[in-house]
């Protein structure tokens, strides 16, 4: 039956993919309705939709780009998306409850925080295998996670015990574990690894973290239900969702202070994607069935689109990098070939 709804879903797709340019889909989880919304990222209009498995909450490519990875958390599978059009091309089945997932820098490690099993489950990736390491039981509600640059630590919000733990992945075996706050959630590490900033979704702000010390060095005050990181892209500064607030703060990662907001925001808003040129900032607004497009220059919220129930995760193929802490790619490699 899954087999037969990709091959309609590919059918449906095949032309309007086809009159598109390249990189120019967002696809969009509607985690609500399990379906996918894929947007012409030019005129920013619905193009399609199509089912996938239940609740896909988190997407990413592959350390390749060749796929697009999403991960249904109650279907138990992972479903593979051409990144550049959208268009189903396979599974991945038997991977319990993927609720948010990760590879190390190094792509290596492949690790799936499993929120309704409480656990982080740790696969070795090996040119597109996924091979169970280890399961790790983890108390309770593993929800997001950030990787050291030298891919030996993971580090995962753990929502109901108001915690942190941190994984060593070639052993997988938990490090530590600390408490940070009121229902934590996105996790992010500033350049060079030097803090973790930990998003508070029971509260309204961002702790950071020193990890040698595991202490907290600072509270910066953002919006209520502090939720999700993402990066400008310039080595400096992060983005932070506000989902109660309906605002997103940028943080200055240097002095660990807020440096301003985007208001005006629908309510929800929870995943974001920047575009390639650092000016349009995707949102999506878990709780008003839609997706907004911020212009960065003036910091306002320019176009709402209408998806499906609950939108979660977005991505498109032309984007700014992701991340702020890693080495270049060049140096990634080298590390590799070394081993």
């Amino acid at each position: 039956m899954r087999k037969l709804v990709w091959m309609v879903a590919c059918l449906l797709l095949a032309h309007a993919g086809a009159a598109l340019a390249r990189d120019d889909v967002v696809v969009v989880l509607d985690s609500g309705d399990a379906r996918i919304t894929l947007i012409d990222q030019a005129t920013r209009q619905p193009i399609g939709s199509f089912a996938t498995g239940k609740e896909p909450h988190h997407l990413m490519a592959t350390p390749d780009n060749r796929d697009l990875i999403v991960a249904n958390a109650v279907g138990g599978d992972l479903l593979l998306l051409n990144p550049q059009t959208g268009k189903p091309i396979g599974s991945v089945p038997d991977i319990p409850d993927p609720y948010q997932i990760g590879f190390s820098p190094d792509h290596r490690w492949f690790v799936v925080n499993c929120l309704r099993l409480n656990r982080v489950d740790i696969y070795r990736y090996d040119q597109g295998r996924f091979l169970l390491a280890r399961r790790i039981a983890l108390k309770s509600l593993p929800s997001h996670m950030a990787f050291t640059a030298d891919s030996k630590t993971v580090y995962v919000s753990l929502q109901d015990t108001n915690s942190v733990a941190a994984i060593d992945l070639p052993t997988q075996t938990v490090l530590w574990t600390m408490k940070v706050g009121d229902t934590p959630a996105g996790v992010w590490l500033t350049p060079g690894d030097k803090t973790l900033l930990v998003a508070l979704t029971g509260s309204d702000a961002v702790v950071a973290v020193d990890p040698r010390t595991r202490t907290i060095v600072k509270r910066i005050v953002t919006g209520k239900a502090a939720h999700n990181f993402r990066s400008l892209a310039d080595g400096r500064h992060v983005l932070v969702s506000n989902r109660v607030s309906d605002t997103i703060s940028i943080l200055d990662m240097d002095t660990l202070t807020k440096v301003g907001d985007i208001t005006g925001l629908r309510p929800g808003p929870d995943d974001m994607e920047l575009s390639a040129d650092r000016r349009w900032l995707w949102v999506t607004f878990r709780f008003a069935r839609s997706v907004g497009v911020i212009d960065m220059r003036t910091r306002q919220l320019v176009d709402v689109i209408p998806v499906g129930k609950s939108p979660h995760g977005l991505y498109f193929y032309d984007r700014a990098p992701f991340y702020d802490n890693l080495p270049p790619l060049s140096t990634l490699a080298h590390t590799a070939a070394a081993r």
